[in-house]
């Protein structure tokens, strides 16, 4: 059938939804022109017929199905793509028969409703792999279409990217369990920019969530799935129409037309904390050491025991979010084959309450490995006997992080006045240095030295750490080991210099690359303050701030239960842009106003 065939036979709105986003949409691609010349096909797929016609009303519920006529050859490269909403139990069936997609669908249709079938990322032309630019069909097994529309985007919780992928769901019903039960009434994918637009829905309340939907079943599993939520119930007001820009195609390189679009929501999705408490797993990392790992955060032990060793003989050590614990054996007797350690906790039971639970955990080596009694002492390895510990100081952060100097076990005997610590300045003449040494707080294993005085450009500075100066659990001494330290000295490096202003609470300020994937320096912020980023490469750099509420020094996920959003996260923005420009050999100062950046 022809364009000018199309144009006859369909009412003029669907004649919009169909050509106006493949003709007229000024950034997509013109799907309709042939090939200009040139060797290489870059057209893609264009429909040229669509029967039944969009717009159909009465749509049997039962036993039909639509087919969508293409003017040349293609196949189904995803058919996850192929969307319906509101969504069923199993997605639509898609079958390619020469140049149409049959799409039918498994289980009778809802009466009396409208449904959407969104095509984004699905077909592409056999010829060159073409990609069909999208396209949305709607229809209704009742009387009208359903004509009200909601948008918004989609972030990552912490790094507010976009996020490509995830399903935005609509529920009528309001309950807190809807989402984890039932099916939404609408639902639609988000696009490269985050975006979505749930079209055709009815005017009424509605609770708007978005999830990554691992399963693909459209509901929530929290074991597996990121969530997002809207504080408050959702009521659309954009009216559906031919002009209405969010419900075109784009090419999603066209960032102009794409960041124009109208967001009405923001949608920032979360891991949550698991809340079924339980021993998840277990592992025996040495002769007379091992970790047990815990489903939820928080867990709480009344006693633990190994057989055959005293309780002032076992060491532990919970992680920050209370969900792992090492532990450790301070004793000098041979390490069994098997450690039988027993947990009394509290376990959530078949009801969700947490009850005293007594767990038996057989911990051995996995790998088939011996403990070292068993291997004969002339087939030991050098390290099996030794105090193992790695000292570390990198030039750029040592200045804030200091040396550290963390230990494979636990020492039971230590000479730290036994350290050497000298510095060499700039006319080759040496000087010892002293120092301090501060425990980790959050890992006993862990020692931090830091020189008294102020570290300086152009010295040289050396740690030597004598043999025999420590001694693990296992009753091993720590072989000797120096290391040397130098201040970065080249001049094509800059620092930036951050003057927070209005910060009232605590704060976690991270310094990120450009894509966000690296924190390069954090600091925990109280008070205003000027932060020092020294060392830095010529490139941009991104401000994050997270408003640290419950002042846990760690950024804390939300609670969809009980409405609690994850910690506000903001990065620093100037003249529209949220990087800050680093040149070369430059002192850059940014002043960072903290109340009127955490409002936005």
């Amino acid at each position: 059938m022809t364009h000018r065939r199309l144009q006859l036979l369909f009412p003029l709105a669907a004649v919009a939804a169909i050509l106006l986003p493949l003709l007229l949409g000024p950034s997509c691609a013109n799907t309709t022109q042939p090939p200009s010349g040139g060797p290489k096909d870059t057209i893609p797929p264009v429909i040229v017929d669509i029967n039944p016609l969009p717009g159909t009303v009465n749509f049997p519920v039962k036993g039909s199905g639509i087919v969508f006529t293409f003017d040349e050859y293609f196949t189904i490269k995803e058919s996850k793509n192929i969307f319906l909403s509101p969504p069923q139990e199993k997605p639509p069936v898609c079958k390619v028969r020469g140049k149409n997609l049959v799409v039918t669908f498994e289980a009778p249709l809802d009466s009396n409703t409208t449904y959407t079938l969104a095509m984004a990322d699905a077909l592409a032309d056999n010829n060159e792999g073409n990609m069909f630019p999208g396209y949305t069909y709607v229809f209704s097994t009742g009387t009208h279409i359903d004509s009200m529309a909601v948008t918004g985007v989609v972030q990552d919780c912490n790094t507010l990217k976009p996020v490509k992928g995830a399903t935005v769901l609509l529920h009528k019903d309001l309950s807190d369990s809807a989402v984890f039960l039932r099916r939404p009434c609408a639902a639609a994918k988000t696009d490269d920019w985050g975006f979505f637009i749930l079209p055709h829905i009815a005017d009424t309340l509605y609770r708007l969530y978005a999830i990554k939907d691992e399963t693909n079943n459209n509901l929530y599993d929290p074991d597996a799935d990121l969530i997002a939520f809207a504080d408050s119930l959702v009521r659309p007001v954009l009216v559906v129409s031919d002009t209405l820009p969010e419900i075109k195609k784009y090419d999603m390189t066209d960032t102009l037309r794409c960041e124009a679009r109208r967001t009405e929501h923001t949608l920032r999705l979360f891991r949550e904390k698991p809340t079924k408490q339980f021993l998840k797993s277990s592992k025996r990392t040495a002769d007379r050491a091992a970790y047990i790992t815990f489903m939820a955060p928080g867990v709480w032990i009344d006693s633990l025991w190994v057989k055959g060793y005293k309780p002032r003989e076992i060491i532990t050590q919970m992680n920050i979010l209370q969900d792992s614990l090492e532990l450790w054996i301070n004793s000098r007797k041979p390490a069994p084959d098997t450690l039988h350690l027993f947990v009394n906790y509290r376990k959530t039971d078949s009801l969700g309450r947490f009850q005293p639970f007594l767990e038996h955990v057989k911990l051995y080596y996995e790998d088939g490995r011996k403990t070292i009694s068993q291997i004969p002492r002339r087939k030991r390895k050098h390290e099996d006997t030794t105090c193992l510990y790695k000292l570390e100081a990198k030039p750029e952060t040592v200045e804030q992080n200091g040396i550290s100097l963390t230990f494979d076990q636990p020492i039971i005997f230590e000479q730290f006045d036994s350290i050497q610590f000298r510095y060499r300045n700039a006319r080759q003449k040496e000087f010892k240095g002293s120092f301090s040494v501060e425990q980790d707080s959050l890992n006993l294993r862990r020692y931090v030295i830091r020189p008294k005085d102020k570290w300086q450009v152009g010295f040289e500075y050396s740690l030597k750490l004598p043999a025999g100066c420590f001694r693990s659990i296992d009753g091993f001494l720590s072989d000797s080991t120096a290391t040397k330290i130098t201040l970065p000295t080249d001049d094509k490096l800059s620092t930036l210099r951050v003057k927070l202003t209005g910060v009232d609470g605590k704060l976690i300020a991270d310094l990120l690359s450009e894509d966000r994937k690296r924190v390069l320096r954090s600091y925990i912020v109280h008070e205003d303050t000027e932060l020092l980023f020294p060392y830095l490469q010529a490139g941009r750099y991104l401000i994050r701030l997270t408003d640290d509420k419950n002042q846990n020094s760690i950024v804390d996920t939300g609670s969809l239960l009980e409405r609690r959003q994850p910690e506000s996260v903001v990065f620093f923005q100037k003249n529209g842009k949220e990087y800050i420009e680093i040149p070369a050999s430059a002192e850059v100062t940014q002043d960072v106003h903290v109340i009127e950046l955490l409002k936005r």
